[in-house]
């Protein structure tokens, strides 16, 4: 059966996924860049356009099982982009350039409507609204029979966790302090439903997955 799974989300030990004070200059908020060293250094940000001579091993291994078996993607607005309210024209198309990452139907929760956009690279964004089940179903219907991925950011992860909608989810846990910032525990209590199934350790961070209970 299929699932709904977030892979690869970088998290600081005070619990944050973004720095404070992201904008246009700054999507990742102050200090938010060093959530994902350990992403930009393996073999798999090489494959993604990254500066060259990656690492293989563990982090290289939790990287590349994020894209295995996804054939569509959901994230939050925030994720997006930086523009908040009605959207101001159509000209902003995410901050990946003409040719994002995802290759496939990627779904855009958003109250705004506005016209799906079509990049380079096979993906189309959709502006989509209404329950979390609703938006969830269109995206497995897009995915035909593969999981689908949740992104971010930390709010939307946290939609779907308090709604016991996301299977799995995989943290990678960085030996940092942003000390404010996009926090993704917040309101989550003890996890009700969901366990840890897994735990690995790299030089960089620790790789944790939950998933569950029923």
């Amino acid at each position: 059966m299929a699932k709904l799974r977030a892979h690869n989300i970088s998290l600081s030990l005070d619990g944050c996924v973004a720095g404070p004070n992201q904008g246009r200059d700054n999507p990742l908020g102050e200090g938010g860049e060093a959530l994902h060293e350990w992403l930009f250094a393996t073999r798999y940000a090489d494959d993604k356009g990254g500066p060259g001579d990656g690492e293989t091993g563990i982090d290289n291994d939790y990287a590349i099982a994020g894209d295995v078996g996804i054939g569509a993607t959901i994230m939050g607005r925030n994720m997006f982009g930086p523009i908040r309210g009605p959207w101001r024209g159509e000209s902003w198309t995410g901050w990946w350039g003409d040719n994002p990452p995802y290759h496939h139907d990627t779904f855009v929760m958003t109250h705004h409507p506005r016209a799906s956009v079509p990049m380079e690279g096979g993906t189309t964004f959709h502006f989509v609204d209404g329950a979390l089940d609703s938006i969830l179903g269109v995206a497995f219907e897009a995915a035909r029979g593969k999981d689908v991925r949740l992104g971010g950011g930390a709010e939307t992860i946290r939609q779907f966790l308090r709604a016991g909608l996301l299977d799995e989810i995989h943290l990678a846990v960085v030996p940092i302090l942003l000390g404010s910032g996009e926090r993704l525990y917040d309101g989550l209590g003890l996890w009700p439903g969901y366990e840890v199934t897994r735990v690995d350790r790299s030089p960089r961070v620790t790789h944790v997955t939950f998933g569950r209970t029923a």
